[in-house]
């Protein structure tokens, strides 16, 4: 990561920090967005960089497990961790509400990886012990809000291998009882780049 993304990260976190007055009103979802999250995942939540999510559209109860994996622990980030420390329940509610309503940028899949990547999406790897993707997060790929599950349709797809390859190498933990870890270890390098060229291009 380029130093000066976590230098932009960093500067905007003082806006949580003593910057605010004590009795100053709640900053908004809007504000927190346009002056906490828009330097990494832009100011409607359309990240410019595939290694920082888009987090426009993405669903609010998704949001807010992320937030409070990063402010507990259970998930880790420099960036994201720091940021989440000063997030109140409130102020988390505020701002996953804000980008979930807001419009993701449509992707594209590269055409050489649509067939196997819509494979394990649709039907999943049977002989692999791998279910279908859509089964947890929808045959649109939108993702599960009751379940927290989120949505994948239109996501980097840079991103999404990273985070599968966390999940196969256990770097991170998959809360739905260790699914997302059972599922990408048994996938091949090869394998996750088609399903995450294929959703960055599902819309």
């Amino acid at each position: 990561m380029k130093w000066s993304v976590v230098v932009l990260c960093s500067a905007s976190f003082v806006f949580l920090g003593g910057a605010i007055p004590a009795r100053a009103a709640p900053p908004s979802g809007a504000a927190l967005a346009q002056n906490v999250c828009s330097a990494c995942h832009g100011p409607d939540g359309n990240s410019l960089t595939p290694s920082f999510p888009k987090l426009a559209g993405q669903g609010q109860a998704y949001i807010i497990h992320s937030l409070q994996d990063f402010k507990s622990g259970r998930r880790s980030n420099p960036i994201m961790s720091s940021m989440a420390q000063s997030l109140t329940p409130a102020q988390m509610d505020s701002v996953a509400r804000f980008f979930s309503k807001q419009k993701m940028s449509p992707g594209t899949a590269n055409p050489k990886l649509v067939a196997l990547g819509q494979r394990i999406f649709r039907g999943g790897l049977p002989k692999q012990g791998v279910p279908a993707c859509m089964a947890c997060h929808g045959p649109d790929g939108m993702g599960n809000e009751p379940a927290a599950y989120p949505r994948l349709a239109g996501q980097w797809a840079p991103y999404l291998v990273d985070q599968l390859k966390a999940f196969a190498d256990g770097k991170r933990k998959s809360t739905n009882h260790g699914m997302m870890n059972y599922v990408a270890s048994r996938l091949t390098p090869a394998q996750i780049k088609a399903v995450a060229s294929y959703l960055q291009g599902l819309h």
